[in-house]
């Protein structure tokens, strides 16, 4: 099955879906698909609340494997049910969509124009996990605010170091340096970050293979070299905040980069819509958001 996954993640068309809103995200989600914190009493039932949302996009007929390559999961989705099945089985079986996981634990404070990963502490027992429920490779975020070359260079070895011992375990590890779209100096960011990631690229053995989640750059098909690298699998690319049609435009421009949306995907779903109204505003962004992963400028 793995290989199968990894067929299709590296030449597959269409995009991968981030569904992966944790504990701290996760009231903006809701709050953002018309269910306000005052609908929940306790973190259980806000879990509750957010993983039918879930199920209401994963088992949508819009949500399919024409389109969708795979979908970023939150921990307690991966170990929650849909129809029956543990939700990556759902995903794999039922809808030929590629399972994984969002590893990280959140955000360190700001340090040297950045902000790392906490620690993982559970990294380990969380990859066992991983691995019994299926899941094929997982996604962990850090961001960078300022362009600052001592803090991107952090941010990106911390990335690498944990990707390692992902890809130790057998998965396939998303590494995420996301840059902050309202960043000032977003473009001089995006241009040691490419560097740096290079720099990890080139010290990884054959075999030890990586995805890359990236905010769009300021300058189109910055990452051209990225793309090509040997050790690269896919390249995809996080809305960051932008609206859906700026995102989409704005990935347009750049080869060989699809989509990995959240916010964007899912920003026009309510869950006061009938199931036809709901269904027809998913099909709308998933489509858009495929048309701008596999036709470009």
């Amino acid at each position: 099955m793995q290989e199968k996954h990894l067929e299709r993640i590296r030449n597959g068309k269409g995009f991968i879906a981030a569904l992966d809103q944790s504990g701290g995200s996760t009231p903006k989600a809701l709050k953002n698909y018309g269910i306000a914190e005052d609908a929940y009493g306790n973190e259980d039932k806000m879990f509750d609340l957010v993983h039918d949302m879930r199920t209401r996009i994963i088992t949508s007929p819009a949500f399919n494997s024409e389109r969708i390559l795979g979908a970023i999961l939150f921990e307690q989705t991966m170990d929650r049910r849909i129809e029956g099945k543990f939700t990556a089985d759902y995903l794999a079986e039922d809808k030929g969509i590629v399972p994984f996981l969002k590893v990280d634990k959140g955000l360190a404070e700001k340090s040297d124009g950045v902000q790392l990963m906490k620690p993982i502490t559970d990294l380990d027992e969380l990859l066992k996990r991983a691995n019994e429920r299926n899941i094929f490779g997982t996604k962990m975020r850090s961001v960078i605010k300022q362009a600052k070359p001592e803090g991107i260079q952090k941010i990106v070895e911390q990335q690498f170091d944990i990707g390692k011992e992902i890809l130790a375990a057998g998965l396939v590890p998303i590494i995420e340096p996301e840059v902050d779209i309202f960043s000032e100096d977003k473009s001089q960011s995006e241009e040691i970050l490419k560097e740096e990631i290079l720099k990890q690229l080139n010290e990884l053995a054959d075999g030890q293979d990586v995805m890359l989640k990236l905010s769009i750059p300021t300058v189109a098909n910055l990452y051209k070299e990225v793309v090509a690298h040997p050790r690269v699998i896919r390249i995809v690319a996080l809305s960051g905040g932008y609206p859906l049609v700026e995102a989409n435009e704005k990935l347009k421009e750049n080869d060989g980069v699809i989509a990995s949306f959240s916010r964007a995907l899912t920003q026009n779903l309510n869950v006061n819509q009938t199931d036809e109204s709901f269904n027809q505003a998913l099909d709308e962004a998933v489509e858009t958001i495929y048309d701008a992963s596999v036709n470009k400028n």
